[in-house]
C-alpha cells in the first residue's frame, strides 16, 4: 500500500485553471514553512519567495508577465496568487560550484524547495503550476527586484477549478533509472 507521501506525489498535478476564491494566508505560510526546511548546498539557502497575493497587483503582475510572446502562459492570469521564486546569487559556494563543476547548485537549491512549496500546497488542497515561460524584464520592473536576486520561475498557487486525469502517461522506471551501470 502506498505510503501518504507516495499518495501524495502521484495526486499532484500542474493546474491552469483556478477558481477565483482566495488562497488563506496560514497555508501560503505553511507552504513557505515547507520550502524554508528544503535543504540546500552547504546550507546556504538561496531561495526566496515573493507572494503576490494583492489582486490589484497581481492583475498587473499577470498582464505584464503574460503578454506577447509569453501569452501561452496566460491561463496563470487566473490564479489568485503567483509566487515569484528568486535566488540569490551572491552565494560564494554557488559562484565555486559553477566554476568547479559547471553546475548551476542555485538551480538545483530551488528545486528542492519549490518542491516542498508544491507539495505542501497539494497536502493543503491547494494547486500549483510551476511556470517557466513568462516576461522576467517586466516582472522584475513592476514588482522593483533589486539585481542582486535571479528570478528563476513563478508559482501560480489556487484553488483548481478542474484537474487532469489521476495517471499521466510516465516513462517506465527502467527507462530512466539503472543499477551500476547506464542501460541501453
Amino acid at each position: 500500500m502506498p505510503s501518504a507521501l507516495q499518495q501524495l506525489i502521484r495526486a499532484r498535478r500542474s493546474i491552469r485553471r483556478f477558481k477565483p476564491d482566495p488562497v488563506e494566508k496560514e497555508k501560503l505560510l505553511s507552504c513557505l514553512e515547507a520550502a524554508r526546511l528544503a535543504p540546500s548546498a552547504e546550507n546556504a539557502q538561496p531561495t526566496r519567495f515573493l507572494i503576490v497575493d494583492d489582486p490589484e497587483l497581481r492583475s498587473e503582475l499577470a498582464r505584464e508577465a503574460f503578454s506577447g510572446i509569453y501569452s501561452m502562459t496566460k491561463f496563470a492570469t487566473q490564479a489568485p496568487v503567483l509566487v515569484v521564486v528568486l535566488a540569490r546569487l551572491d552565494i560564494l559556494v554557488h559562484k565555486i560550484g559553477r566554476r568547479l563543476q559547471g553546475t548551476q547548485f542555485f538551480l538545483v537549491d530551488i528545486g528542492i524547495a519549490g518542491e516542498h512549496f508544491v507539495l505542501r500546497a497539494e497536502e493543503l488542497g491547494l494547486s500549483t503550476c510551476w511556470i517557466g515561460w513568462f516576461n522576467v524584464r517586466r516582472t522584475r520592473k513592476l514588482l522593483r527586484i533589486p539585481r542582486k536576486y535571479k528570478i528563476v520561475c513563478l508559482i501560480a498557487i489556487g484553488h483548481a477549478a478542474s484537474r487532469p486525469p489521476s495517471e499521466t502517461k510516465r516513462k517506465p522506471l527502467e527507462e530512466i533509472a539503472w543499477f551500476n551501470k547506464i542501460g541501453e
